[in-house]
């Protein structure tokens, strides 16, 4: 079915302008001592702890690069043991974050989901702002750290608070939907989450005719594709994914018929309809570990392509990718000062992330 309306900033009269892009709050200092920074040198004995990690990303990190990298993936390695500390990473980290110093790594869902299940006391999120609003949503007694709280996102920042008030009452009666990939703000106004892999099951889930979907635009036009439910959407986009086109994918399938595409639905519809596949990154994934497809396209961010060559070598990936600067904020540099530190903390109002937790669990506690 297709959108039967969509939205933005500029259709209603009544927003105020000029609103900042909100990113989490980070705690004004860090709790505890700071420890002191481990020596880095490339020795017989780090050579030695990181070998097994090596192994893991050898086809997609050069010999000459591992020796400058090891050392502060050994640090963080021992840091995270002595602070009780656990290490959340997404699959658009970079190899030597996700396969060398990630306690548990996937697609939104699957961290929100292991979110709740962590038992150490500091989660660090690699990962960008709302993922790290999201883990302290489930975890709020716990401390949250970000690397580096400058990790925004497009989608993110493209919708507030207020907007959903606007929305609710230009549309009265009917649910609000969320995807992940927003503010902690906007999930406190809203009625329940959702993330690329379940977004039709949510959707589908609230018994309503019509719902309100925010705020990816490509996004909702692909699950109004998938459902009955009239959907109606906000003007945002993933700047990552909307840069691709299904004349660049058209382009590869002329140059080998054999190559297979698959896509993220983020991405515009001309681009899934030239894909073979359409799926969250943890779909994707999936995909290929079942097909393993000789030569793959993957239209995504470029440091998931790695991460899935790195455990899948004979898969030829071929790489039109698009990196995104936010996620490329975290490096392996600013997890281990972060672990030094113990910043940036992320805090939300109470009041706030009372009503915010509530859209998340209700996506968790979702029912297949």
């Amino acid at each position: 079915m297709p959108i039967t309306g969509i939205y933005g900033p500029d259709d209603f009269a009544s927003r105020p302008q000029g609103e900042p892009t909100t990113f989490p709050r980070v705690a004004p200092a860090p709790r505890g001592p700071k420890l002191p920074m481990p020596a880095l040198e490339w020795t017989p004995r780090v050579e030695r702890a990181t070998a097994p990690l090596y192994e893991r990303v050898k086809h997609v990190i050069p010999p000459i690069e591992w020796p400058l990298m090891a050392p502060t993936i050994n640090a963080i390695n021992e840091l995270k043991r002595a602070r009780g500390a656990v290490i959340l990473a997404h699959n658009y980290q970079a190899p030597e974050i996700f396969h060398c110093v990630a306690d548990i790594g996937g697609d939104s869902l699957q961290l929100a989901v292991e979110a709740t299940k962590v038992k150490a006391d500091i989660i660090v999120q690699c990962g960008v702002h709302f993922m790290a609003e999201t883990s302290k949503l489930l975890n709020p007694d716990k401390t949250v750290l970000i690397p580096d709280s400058r990790a925004g996102c497009s989608l993110a920042a493209s919708i507030t608070g207020a907007d959903v008030k606007l929305l609710r009452e230009k549309f009265p009666g009917v649910p609000v939907v969320a995807y992940v990939n927003t503010s902690a703000e906007v999930k406190a106004e809203v009625d329940i989450c959702c993330t690329s892999s379940n977004a039709v099951q949510v959707v589908e889930s609230l018994g309503a005719r019509s719902v309100i979907f925010l705020p990816d635009r490509y996004l909702a036009t692909y699950v109004a594709s998938k459902t009955d439910v009239k959907i109606i959407a906000w003007k945002g986009a993933c700047e990552v994914h909307e840069r691709f086109t299904g004349e660049e994918l058209r382009t590869f399938r002329e140059a080998d018929p054999s190559v297979q595409i698959i896509a993220h639905p983020e991405c515009p519809p001309d681009v899934l309809a030239e894909a073979d596949f359409t799926g969250s990154t943890a779909h994707m994934i999936n995909w290929v570990r079942a097909k393993r497809p000789r030569r793959l396209v993957m239209i995504t961010e470029c440091s998931m392509a790695d991460n899935v060559r790195a455990e899948l070598p004979d898969v030829e990936m071929l790489r039109p990718c698009n990196l995104c600067p936010h996620m490329k904020r975290i490096t392996l540099a600013n997890i281990l000062e972060s672990l030094l530190t113990l910043g940036e903390e992320v805090t939300i109002d109470p009041a706030l992330a009372e009503r915010a937790r509530r859209s998340v669990e209700r996506m968790i506690n979702l029912k297949n």
